[in-house]
């Protein structure tokens, strides 16, 4: 497995101005990634990806990538269902190299710009020009999921153990705080856009761009104030081995979270509710435009209508979790899941307010679930092995949640309805449910070597 590093928690003496001030920066990744979440694989490149593949299908409406026939209107779903199987491959590096090295803030550095770069580039998507849309999607989507790996992996370092609910909750805060604000922008200019004197699909293509630009800017701030801390020496040559391959590195951290059974029980639940999840996220709008009819300023209402709600539900479950503590809120996070994606199914077409509805069921409980969950791996992970572990829990955020893509693209190919996609992502939260239910996440943290929180 990875060497052994130097403790990382915050020592006792640590300067809490210090500290604060990191945990700003560290804010501020939340803030510039978050925009491409929103609005490129949320709003904008499904529908607009969706309709370049359209335009370019043959006859049976069928394009046909590597000589492999793929219905126009799955595409999307599997571009995304490709990106995030390339990512299994390099978030294990990623998170080996940075615990060997501790040099997590230059490889945050090359996977955020890297990923910034490919959404900039997504101005030029237009005509029939989907596989090149495919390429843009896998490359940054694959890019985000190493950053965030690298991300993540900085909050025990910077959070104590009382703290951590609270700061991944601000952080996801300010994620959709961003998200929302660029989202009003591009909502002004894509209604606006012959005012503006560009096309509609111009519009679009800017603000796919633009999210590549935000990206790429705000990443300074987080790259500045972080900073990356010291390692012990390693004691063998295994973790340079380990890391030379992906997936070997991915199996010797399994391995090595065979120790820490509950903590690997953990990761399990995770990886299925929050693949349902995932997909909710990339898949939405195409629901709303090509199930329901609805029209683009529509979706950016709705979405724009979650980003905001999602900032209060952040806060309002990170308090949820002080007085009943961060499992039991999962766990009702996943029955309101349940149950607002069961209505899904049974929304009538061409209603927007049904459909806000829906938007505003979704997001008071996205970034509470998420945030939350963030906060409790971080208490399951043992000191030294913060990269490491969190690259397993990055692979069950994104890299492992292929399968819902992967489902909804082959239910909507086989029935040709994107209801019965919707309903079939039920099962994630239902079957996460009960794997969450089960983990003692008690004994799982002290097992882990960690301090045990009075709420948790």
């Amino acid at each position: 497995m990875g060497t052994d590093t130097v403790r990382t928690t915050p020592p006792a003496d640590a300067s809490v101005a210090e500290r604060r001030r990191e945990q700003r920066g560290w804010y501020f990744y939340d803030w510039a990634c978050s925009v491409y979440s929103t609005s490129v694989l949320t709003v904008f490149l499904g529908p607009y990806l969706t309709q370049i593949a359209k335009s370019a299908a043959d006859g049976d409406g069928y394009v046909r990538p590597l000589g492999i026939p793929i219905s126009a209107g799955s595409f999307f779903a599997y571009a995304v269902s490709a990106s995030v199987i390339l990512s299994v491959f390099v978030m294990p590096l990623a998170g080996a190299a940075a615990d060997r090295t501790g040099r997590k803030k230059p490889l945050l550095a090359v996977a955020a710009y890297l990923g910034a770069a490919a959404t900039a580039g997504m101005f030029f998507l237009d005509g029939d020009r989907y596989l090149l849309g495919g390429f843009l999607l896998i490359v940054a989507n694959a890019s985000l999921a190493v950053s965030m790996v690298l991300y993540n992996s900085f909050l025990p370092q910077i959070a104590p153990p009382e703290e951590r609910d609270a700061v991944s909750s601000r952080g996801w805060a300010f994620g959709y705080a961003s998200g929302a604000l660029v989202l009003v922008a591009n909502l002004v200019l894509f209604l606006a856009h012959d005012t503006f004197g560009v096309s509609e699909s111009t519009a679009v293509r800017i603000c796919l761009a633009s999210a590549g630009v935000w990206w790429g800017a705000f990443s300074l701030v987080p790259l500045r104030r972080l900073r990356d801390r010291r390692v012990a020496p390693p004691q063998s040559s295994r973790s340079a081995q380990g890391s030379a391959r992906g997936w070997r590195q991915l199996a010797a951290t399994v391995r090595d979270m065979r120790r820490h059974p509950h903590t690997l029980s953990f990761l399990l639940a995770y990886l299925v509710y929050n693949d349902g999840v995932q997909t909710v996220i990339s898949q939405a709008s195409v629901y709303g435009s090509e199930e329901l009819g609805l029209d683009q300023s529509t979706l950016i209402v709705a979405v724009l209508l979650v980003q905001v709600l999602a900032v209060a539900g952040a806060l309002a479950m990170g308090r949820l979790a002080r007085t009943y503590g961060a499992k039991r809120t999962i766990l009702g996070s996943l029955v309101a899941w349940t149950v607002t994606i069961g209505a899904g199914f049974f929304l009538p077409a061409g209603a927007p307010v049904w459909f806000f509805v829906l938007a505003a069921g979704i997001g008071l409980v996205l970034g509470g679930s998420q945030a939350l969950s963030r906060s409790l791996f971080s208490h399951l992970v043992p000191a030294g092995k913060e990269a490491e572990y969190f690259s397993a829990y990055e692979i069950s955020d994104r890299g492992m949640a292929w399968l819902g893509p992967l489902i909804f693209g082959l239910t909507y190919q086989l029935t040709g309805s994107y209801r019965d996609a919707i309903l079939s992502l039920v099962a994630f939260f239902v079957i996460g449910f009960v794997l969450l239910a089960r983990v003692p996440v008690r004994r799982a943290i002290r097992d882990a070597g960690n301090p045990v929180p009075d709420r948790i």
